[in-house]
């Protein structure tokens, strides 16, 4: 009898212990999965900002940042712990193998044709316009005052490709505006912008049709 009664103690201790772990184990899950979670979300974050300062940057024409965000867009990979690799069988034997054929793998993986695609997309992006020029040349083309919103709009329907958005818009347009290369006048609560030349056509004949009617 005592001995039947010892072995069912120990085994109800064992699966409560085992329970313990389990829910232990799921909670430590939990915990993890929304670390992750909230890593992903700042990385997606960060990586939008990094996109809308770019842009920024290349409105001002300041040359590029040499730091670049090392990530994939899909967010960080964890590796995989290893603890087990060396209580294998042979894995001593395996590692000396991938360490031999390790520098051929490199030395064969490095081709010179790989470079022909970069310096081709290079080249085709050099040649597009920037957009300072866009909108320098968007304004020299109206004949009448032009929003920040109206630009973006007429620029977003002549570039699709390029995702032209508002805010990039009314920062160039200041831009120019800083560096006397276009006008700004404000009607209301609402800001126009015109090209310097414009300007001045439109002025000319408010004021002769003023020493006109001051000759009659």
């Amino acid at each position: 009898m005592s001995i039947t009664t010892s072995g069912t103690e120990l085994t109800s201790q064992y699966a409560a212990q085992v329970t313990s772990d389990l829910e232990r184990n799921a909670k430590e899950q939990e915990r993890i999965s929304a670390e992750i979670t909230a890593l992903q979300e700042q990385l997606a974050a960060l990586q939008h900002d990094h996109s809308v300062l770019m842009q920024v940057q290349q409105v001002l024409g300041l040359s590029p940042a040499p730091v670049q965000p090392t990530a994939g867009s899909d967010g960080a990979a964890v590796p995989a712990p290893r603890k087990k690799a060396a209580a294998e069988p042979g894995a001593g034997k395996r590692t000396r193998a991938k360490k031999a054929a390790g520098p051929q793998s490199v030395t064969t993986s490095k081709k010179p044709a790989a470079k022909k695609p970069s310096n081709k997309a290079a080249a085709a992006k050099a040649a597009q316009p920037t957009l300072v020029e866009l909108v320098r040349s968007h304004l020299s083309e109206q004949s009448e005052p032009r929003s920040a919103a109206e630009v973006a709009t007429a620029l977003g329907q002549a570039h699709p490709e390029r995702g032209i958005k508002a805010t990039v818009v009314r920062t160039t347009l200041e831009g120019l505006v800083a560096k006397n290369q276009a006008q700004r006048t404000k009607q209301g609560s609402s800001v126009f912008y015109t090209a310097p030349g414009a300007a001045e056509q439109t002025a000319t004949p408010v004021q002769g049709q003023a020493e006109t009617g001051q000759a009659e």
